[in-house]
């Protein structure tokens, strides 16, 4: 891949990224100073259109449509024309916030009705009726009412709720039975059942939930690394995983890490995984592969006695000694092989197992839960895993162009892609794939089935498919071919399948949303851009949609930014080590200096930050931001093949700052010091419930589907919704419009002043 204006370490792969799946104390983007007193302002500008102006729109663009309309009921110009429009702005705002306000109470009653169905059931305890929440599966429905009444409360009404006696028997109902299933080695039921809720959803903020539920989801995800799927056996996922590796991988961090790297903090985090590890292994295998009761505690206080040295050694715990760490694991595993008569007592051959844990699978694991300490982003990309990775980062596989999700634990085609072979196979958007090559798809993952349905160009493919409506299946053998993702989409296809972009054609308001920064995007972006301008972009304004965008390539991101800038600063990497880099904006072909909003969101990471932070950079003040605030990254990462025998390693190797000067802060950190500031803050905050978040999926889900070529409009319609109802259910888009339109009013006003 090719990329301007970045310098690269010597061990650098040849291109610059950011992971898929933060600013600074004071927020450039959405709180500078409020407003004076309402009635003194408007006093002041009584008589003055120009002030008025700058005063109430100022207010619309930090959010604070209440001090406009302060404003412009004190104001004289009341009458005017562009006066009257801004009011019509702000009363557009209100019927919104009054919508949602209403429909926020009645979810909220609904909720705490259908709480109330458990509470009266348990009280009478007529299982008969309603089930009193003892069973496994009342308990997750329980907390899932508690949660979503929570999510509808306010402080006062959510505190109220936690406190009340059945709300809490509830809780420790869940608890209990989480131990109940944690004793059998159900990690992930205890999870989903129980502490999932209470983590993420019930008690956000409470820290020992918190880390229950980590240490919970570790163990199952340990499990799941061991377990077969249709795609690849335990073994096979772990093949050719060396030793050697990862201590080349280590050597690369010492030197170019964007941090001084905390070795004890590594080898304490990889000494836990590792009790970890027997600890579910030897409930998970075989009888036979299943260690005694002796070697685990062997293996127990082997690990207790490293960690004392790790503990106990002088200050500066360097790389070398971290390394001996890694080097005394292996050797301990190796050296706790079960004895010839101990397994012969349990019937069992000496040659089933040679070391207590596999050893590559404790190399995997012990690299996983070491890089951890660092970020989430620095991370071991294994032999096995290297061909996947590069499908992620390039956008670009070769397959045969659909999306598939799983809808009601069934594998199902969600839309096809255009020009690609499943577009003219008969294949269609809403088919069940039950089968892979004659492979049930039942249980399989959609890891795996994206695994299974592609292949190298030019072989074939064969899904069993059951159309709605319809008894019979069919077998469609497609031949798979290069296929691009487009990462470039507008609000609604139309009956062809072609993308519509202009959402407002009356006051020629284009929309634009990008899933991710790929080699293409900013080309495809290019096009968009000319046939939006030939539309009347130019007189209009620009919705850019990076909500959910988790990222891609960084010089992709300096591309986009830079067609919307004339010069100065788009954004800077500064590495711990070596020369900042600089990317400059370039004024040959800036586009027009037309309104543009930008909608993120907590999906909105890494390459979405720079592109929103450098548009809304008090340096550029290029758009207004609308939405929640980032994920929160705020870091550059980079790509080496310096492992070795076919492995790579992802790490951090700078942060990246905006114009201004101020570095996008990661969130990991920022919660850690007890702060919210982290990523890119909005303008505008609108954060959207779950309901409305679902609504508006729902929405863009119909919008996006495309069908089959010969897709039959009139026995199967497509549920497609108007450019109207689109904005209705989205309440983030709905205000990012009202934001344009009153550009347009401020700049149609001040061009007559």
């Amino acid at each position: 891949m090719k990329y301007k204006n970045v310098k690269c370490f010597a061990i650098l792969a040849v291109f610059l990224l950011f992971s898929l799946l933060a600013a600074p104390a004071w927020v450039f983007a959405g709180e500078s100073e409020s407003a004076a007193e309402p009635n003194s302002v408007s006093a002041s500008v009584a008589g003055n259109p120009a002030s008025l102006f700058e005063q109430v729109c100022s207010n619309i663009y930090k959010g604070d449509f209440a001090a406009a309309r302060e404003l412009l009921g004190g104001s004289k110009e009341s009458e005017s024309t562009a006066i009257s429009r801004l009011t019509n702005i702000i009363s557009e705002y209100e019927k919104i916030e009054q919508s949602r306000q209403a429909a926020k109470k009645a979810a909220y009653e609904e909720r705490l009705a259908e709480l109330e169905k458990f509470r009266a059931a348990a009280d009478a305890n007529d299982v008969n009726d309603v089930n009193d929440v003892n069973d496994v599966n009342d308990i997750p429905k329980v907390l899932a009412v508690i949660a979503r009444v929570c999510e509808f409360a306010d402080e006062a009404q959510k505190r109220q709720l936690l406190s009340e006696q059945f709300v809490k028997q509830t809780i420790q109902k869940a608890i209990d039975k989480a131990a109940e299933f944690e004793s059998k080695g159900k990690w992930l039921d205890a999870y989903t059942n129980c502490y999932w809720w209470l983590a993420e959803r019930i008690e956000p903020d409470n820290e020992a939930y918190a880390d229950y539920a980590e240490q919970l989801m570790e163990k199952a995800n340990i499990v799941a690394s061991f377990q077969d799927s249709p795609c690849e056996t335990s073994k096979e996922r772990f093949k050719n995983v060396k030793k050697k590796m990862f201590i080349r991988a280590i050597g690369a961090l010492n030197f170019n890490y964007v941090n001084i790297i905390d070795y004890r903090q590594m080898a304490t985090k990889a000494i836990r995984r590792c009790e970890l590890l027997a600890e579910v292994m030897n409930r998970d295998l075989s009888d036979e592969r299943r260690a005694t009761s002796q070697e685990l505690a062997a293996w127990t206080a082997g690990l207790a006695a490293i960690l004392d040295e790790v503990n106990q050694s002088a200050a500066g715990f360097s790389k070398d000694k971290f390394i001996e760490v890694f080097e005394k694991i292996l050797a301990l595993n190796s050296s706790l092989v079960a004895s010839r008569s101990s397994l012969e007592s349990r019937g069992t051959s000496h040659e089933s197992r040679e070391t207590l844990l596999p050893g590559p699978v404790l190399i995997a694991q012990f690299a996983e839960a070491a890089l951890s300490a660092l970020d989430r982003y620095t991370v071991m990309v294994w032999p096995r895993q290297v061909q996947d990775f590069e499908k992620i980062m390039t956008n670009e596989f070769t397959g045969i162009g659909i999306v598939i999700s799983k809808q009601k634990g069934m594998l199902t085609v969600a839309s096809l892609l255009p020009d690609t072979p499943a577009y003219n196979s008969g294949l269609d958007a809403g088919d069940v794939i039950e089968a892979v090559d004659a492979v049930e798809t039942k249980d399989m993952s959609l890891v795996c089935a994206v695994r299974s349905i592609t292949g190298p160009a030019g072989t074939k493919v064969t899904l069993t498919v059951k159309r709605t409506g319809e008894e019979l299946v069919r077998d469609i053998t497609i031949t798979r071919a290069k296929i691009t993702v487009p990462t470039i989409l507008g609000w609604a296809r139309n009956e062809a399948g072609k993308w519509l972009y202009m959402i407002d054609e009356a006051n020629e308001i284009g929309y634009v949303r990008l899933t991710s920064f790929s080699e293409r995007t900013a080309s495809d972006l290019e096009k968009v851009l000319n046939r939006l301008e030939a539309e009347g972009l130019s007189k209009g304004g620009l919705i850019l949609d990076l909500r959910f965008n988790s990222g891609g390539l960084l010089n992709s991101a300096i591309e986009v930014t830079d067609k919307f800038v004339k010069e100065g600063l788009i954004v800077s990497t500064r590495p711990r080590f070596g020369v900042w880099t600089y990317a400059p904006a370039q004024k040959e072909k800036t586009h027009p200096d037309y309104p543009i909003v930008v909608l993120i969101n907590s999906g909105s990471a890494s390459a979405s930050e720079i592109v929103a932070g450098a548009l809304a950079d008090p340096q550029h003040k290029r758009a207004i931001l609308v939405g929640e605030r980032t994920h929160g990254k705020g870091s550059v990462q980079g790509i080496t093949q310096y492992p070795g025998d076919g492995a790579q390693l992802k790490y951090t190797m700078a942060y990246y700052h905006l114009p201004s000067g101020q570095r996008v802060e990661s969130r990991d950190v920022m919660e850690k010091q007890g702060r919210s500031d982290w990523g890119v803050g909005p303008n505008i905050e609108i954060k959207l419930r779950s309901d409305e978040l679902g609504k508006m999926i729902d929405v863009q889900r119909d919008n996006d589907v495309l069908v089959r070529a010969d897709h039959d409009n009139g026995a199967a319609p497509l549920k497609k919704h108007t450019a109207e109802e689109t904005i209705a259910t989205d309440p983030q888009l709905a205000v990012g419009i009202l934001v344009i339109k009153s550009k347009l009013i401020e700049e149609k006003t001040k061009s007559r002043m």
